[in-house]
């Protein structure tokens, strides 16, 4: 066993390397869920968790059980929750089966395509046709027309699948709030350094790979690499690898491909035929690169297991990876906690005191920028410039940090200057080149307006870590309780009006502020009420009566004065002193059982439970006075 790289507690978080900008992947794991976050420049800037089972990237065999010829789309059951959506882009005509008829043949126009159209897959990567001004390689093996997917849309539903009809396929993105995963019969594997992808037939190299020398040989090694029926994404990881260590990482791709193909042969549908990494294999995988200065894992066991699987993929990594010992929780030492507390806020502050809004709705995502305190610029136009270049590198944050994704509108406060405009446009770009996810934008309008897209795979980080509130169903706002009194006075009119049976009064159950609005001033709401309606009203209290919820009962004045229950002159009874809603500033009511008290003074006592004398007690409220020496008043320098 190898000796753990631990970490001294009292410098861990203090970075003492020679390269300016950090960047630091830290990981958390609990028996429940892990959690990894990548700090750059001190910041953070991702945050994964993993909490259940992981579906996107995962291989399912799956059984088409609806095909909607209008939607150009089936419905696949591959056994989770909710049937996936299978989008006919995203279906390959299948192979020529045994004495049959090629389905390419049968669609002329999907073999008249020579590239692939990387867009939908792994990473940023372009086809290895020659491009402008980059001169083809000599000796390229020749190889089957790929399809764009642009030309699979052409397709028709119904003529690739069948209901009943049994085929693999893999996550790309996973369930949404009410919406099932959606899959792709357009597999990639994604490796250390390269991506397989059966049936693609395509060389693709990342477009982070600049130098055109390194490019054209990593061209070369793809195409002795690639075997026929097989496309080929090297990745920015690739860069300066040789030809065996892409082999290697080839070979175990395609021995991974063919365990699943058998594993798919043998299985019934629905069925999980692989399972992508877990999240801290991923994490060394996919973002654990050179330019990561240490990984700093929690888990001594995790901490074996990185390092194992770096023996494998990148041997010259592994004095990065160190055992984090402190007594301090890992997350509570880097101060991360308190930076994902704030990831559910909507209001986001910048460092020159200006902010962002951010809201989310199910089509889009709607970011607002506003000077707020920030007023530090020469001028208005100054001001207005530092702060959309101060938000524009924020929002680049965010957007990874929330993993917001689909289509975005960001609202910059207005430039007159269209260098103005050009430069924030400018900084909004290279803040996004940090990003993993592919995204695009648009030019910045006349009033500010920019709109871009960022590719989605699944929940924001905002539904991931809350759900809606179960009081306004993630509206965000409730009724006031003066506008839910006031539809309660009509549902009791209207209760009146259309009852079939007469009665002679009512009683009504409600949350504390509605009733006291109910009942109004010494009583004056209600009073009127009752001479409205020509019947007798009882108003109670329940605190744990939704603020939008009310009970209303009918029967005869014995009955309702019985189930009411109210109390007796100079009767003393415990009660809870809370502010007014009716008497404003300074004003208290107390509740007993439900039932409204009326005080001339007790502002002190806010919140906390007195004794109280009966001094004229009504249907629905009680004149009333404390009684003195009971409850502890509140200090003034405490906050009530």
């Amino acid at each position: 066993m190898r000796t753990p790289r631990r970490l001294p507690r009292s410098n861990l978080h203090e970075w003492k390397g020679g390269d300016p900008l950090p960047k630091e992947i830290i990981v958390n794991v609990g028996d429940r869920e892990t959690r990894i976050a990548v700090v750059e420049d001190g910041r953070l800037a991702e945050l994964h968790i993993e909490r259940e089972e992981r579906v996107v990237g995962s291989l399912y065999k799956g059984r088409v059980s609806n095909v909607l010829p209008g939607m150009d789309a089936a419905f696949v059951d591959i056994g989770l929750e909710r049937n996936a959506f299978l989008y006919v882009g995203d279906v390959l005509p299948t192979a020529t089966e045994e004495g049959g008829e090629s389905r390419d043949s049968r669609h002329p126009a999907l073999a008249e395509v020579d590239d692939v159209d990387e867009e939908e897959d792994e990473e940023e990567a372009e086809s290895a046709e020659a491009g402008p001004g980059e001169p083809a390689s000599a000796g390229r093996r020749p190889r089957r027309r790929s399809i764009r997917r642009s030309v699979l849309r052409h397709q028709k539903i119904k003529d690739v699948l069948k209901v009943g009809q049994e085929i693999l396929v893999q996550v790309i993105k996973g369930p949404r709030g009410t919406k099932g995963a959606r899959v792709s019969t357009r597999i990639s594997l994604p490796g250390r350094c390269l991506v397989l992808m059966p049936e693609a037939d395509n060389i693709g190299i990342s477009r982070k790979i600049e130098d055109p020398k390194e490019r054209d040989r990593l061209r070369k090694i793809g195409d002795k690499l690639r075997e026929p029926g097989f496309g080929i994404i090297l990745r920015t990881e690739a860069e300066d690898k040789t030809e065996a260590e892409l082999k290697a990482d080839k070979e175990f791709l395609m021995k991974l491909w063919r365990q699943s193909l058998e594993a798919a042969r043998k299985a019934k549908a629905p069925a999980l035929i692989h399972q992508d990494l877990t999240l801290v294999y991923k994490t060394i995988r996919d973002v654990f690169g050179s330019d990561v200065n240490r990984l700093v894992i929690d888990d001594p066991a995790e901490f074996e297991k990185a390092n194992e699987l770096l023996d494998l993929v990148s041997p010259k990594l592994r004095g990065r990876i160190h055992l984090y010992s402190g007594d301090v929780p890992i997350f509570d030492h880097y101060k991360l906690e308190e930076e994902i507390e704030k990831l559910t806020r909507r209001k986001v502050w910048l460092r020159s005191g200006g902010y962002l809004v951010f809201d989310e709705t199910e089509a889009l995502t709607v970011i607002d920028v506003n000077t707020g305190k920030y007023t530090g610029g020469a001028n208005l136009a100054e001001t207005i410039f530092k702060t959309n270049v101060d938000a524009a590198n924020e929002i680049a944050r965010q957007l990874r940090l929330r993993d917001i994704g689909g289509i975005i509108v960001i609202d910059f406060i207005d430039m007159s200057n269209p260098r103005d405009r050009q430069a924030v446009m400018k900084a909004l770009e290279t803040a996004l080149k940090k990003d993993r996810s592919r995204t695009k934008i648009s030019s910045i309008s006349q009033l500010g307006l920019v709109e871009m897209t960022r590719k989605r795979t699944g929940e924001t980080m905002t539904d991931f870590l809350t759900e809606p509130c179960h009081y306004c169903g993630g509206r965000g706002k409730l009724p006031s309780a003066e506008s839910v009194s006031m539809q309660l006075e009509r549902e009791l009119a209207r209760l009146v009006r259309t009852a079939k049976k007469p009665f002679e009064a009512l009683l009504v159950i409600c949350h504390p502020d509605v009733a006291e609005l109910l009942v109004g001033p010494e009583g004056e709401t209600v009073d009127r009420i009752e001479r409205d309606l020509q019947r007798a009203v009882f108003v109670r209290s329940s605190p744990e009566m939704h603020l939008e919820k009310w009970e209303i009962a009918t029967g005869d004045m014995a009955e309702m004065e019985r189930r009411a229950a109210g109390f007796k002159r100079q009767q003393v009874v415990d009660c809870l002193v809370a502010r007014s809603l009716v008497h404003g500033d300074g004003g208290v009511v107390g509740w007993a059982g439900g039932y409204l008290l009326a005080f001339s003074d007790g502002r002190r006592f806010v919140g906390q439970r007195v004794k109280a004398r009966i001094t004229d007690p009504r249907r629905s409220y009680a004149e009333a006075v404390l009684v003195p020496g009971t409850g502890k008043p509140v200090d003034k320098g405490e906050p009530i």
